[in-house]
C-alpha cells in the first residue's frame, strides 16, 4: 500500500513526477503502460491536477507518451549519442544497446554527381551503393545510404553488409577511416522514410551528410536520416579567441 502524498518542500505534483520517472527508467519497459489518472489518483491521495501535471511534465520531457483514447505509455528513450566518428555497431554497443541491420539494397551503379565529386570519381566511373536500416534493441533508429568506390572496394557487395563497414574496410582492405566532414541539419520524413523508421510522414528528422576519409583516400560518400525522437547528438564546445 503505497502512502499518499503530503505536502512538504517539494509539492505533490515533483515528488508524483520524480516516482513516475523512476518507474518508466528502471520498473517499466517501453512501450508499457502506466496506470490511468484515476488510479494514480488513488493510489497516492492526490487531485487530478496534480497527476495531469506531473504526467505532462515527463511527456514534456521524452519519459511518457500520450495515445488518445488508449492511455498514457513509457516512450522509447532517445539513444544519446556524442558527436564522434565512429561505425553505427561500434556506436550502439558502446552506448549499452543491441544494434541490428537490416539490408534494403545494394548495387554497382554510376553514382549521382555530389556523390561522384565528394568521391573524387570520373565521369561514368562505377560506385558501390549500399543502403541500410539501422535498428538499437531491435527499434529502427536510422537509414543510411551509402556510396564507396568500386576500384577500392572489390567485392564488397558480396560480404556481410549487416556488419560494421568500416571493420570490414580495416580487416579486408586495410583502410581504416581517420576523419571526415560532415554536415547535420532537420528536415520531415518523406513517406517511404516514414514507413521504414515506423514514424508519421512528416515527422522531424536529423539529416546527416558525410564524407569518411583514409587518410587522404576518400572511401563513403554516407547520407543518413535519424528518427529525431530516438536519437539524440551531444558535443563539446569551446570558445574561439582572437
Amino acid at each position: 500500500m503505497t502512502t499518499p502524498l503530503v505536502d512538504g518542500a517539494v509539492p505533490k505534483h515533483e515528488q508524483l513526477r520524480r516516482i513516475l520517472q523512476q518507474r518508466a527508467s528502471d520498473e517499466l519497459p517501453a512501450g508499457a503502460m502506466i496506470p490511468s489518472e484515476r488510479q494514480l489518483m488513488v493510489e497516492f491521495g492526490v487531485s487530478r491536477i496534480t497527476v495531469r501535471e506531473a504526467i505532462g511534465q515527463l511527456v514534456n520531457e521524452g519519459w511518457l507518451t500520450r495515445s488518445r483514447g488508449k492511455g498514457t505509455f513509457v516512450a522509447h528513450r532517445a539513444v544519446q549519442s556524442t558527436l564522434h566518428l565512429a561505425s553505427f555497431t561500434d556506436e550502439m554497443t558502446s552506448l549499452g544497446h543491441v544494434p541490428s541491420t537490416v539490408v534494403l539494397a545494394k548495387q554497382q551503379a554510376v553514382p549521382p554527381d555530389d556523390t561522384a565529386t565528394a568521391l573524387g570519381l570520373d565521369d561514368g566511373e562505377l560506385a558501390l551503393h549500399v543502403r541500410r536500416l539501422r535498428l538499437a534493441d531491435g527499434e529502427p533508429v536510422s537509414i543510411d545510404d551509402g556510396w564507396y568506390p568500386a576500384a577500392l572496394l572489390p567485392g564488397l557487395l558480396d560480404r556481410d553488409l549487416s556488419r560494421s563497414l568500416y571493420g570490414t574496410f580495416e580487416r579486408d582492405y586495410a583502410l581504416s577511416i581517420t576523419h571526415a566532414t560532415q554536415t547535420v541539419s532537420a528536415e520531415e520524413a518523406r513517406v517511404d522514410l516514414s514507413t521504414l523508421l515506423g514514424t508519421r510522414s512528416g515527422a522531424p528528422v536529423l539529416f546527416f551528410d558525410r564524407v569518411s576519409f583514409s587518410d587522404a583516400t576518400p572511401v563513403e560518400h554516407a547520407k543518413s536520416w535519424y528518427r529525431a525522437d530516438r536519437y539524440r547528438v551531444t558535443m563539446q564546445v569551446s570558445a574561439r579567441h582572437g
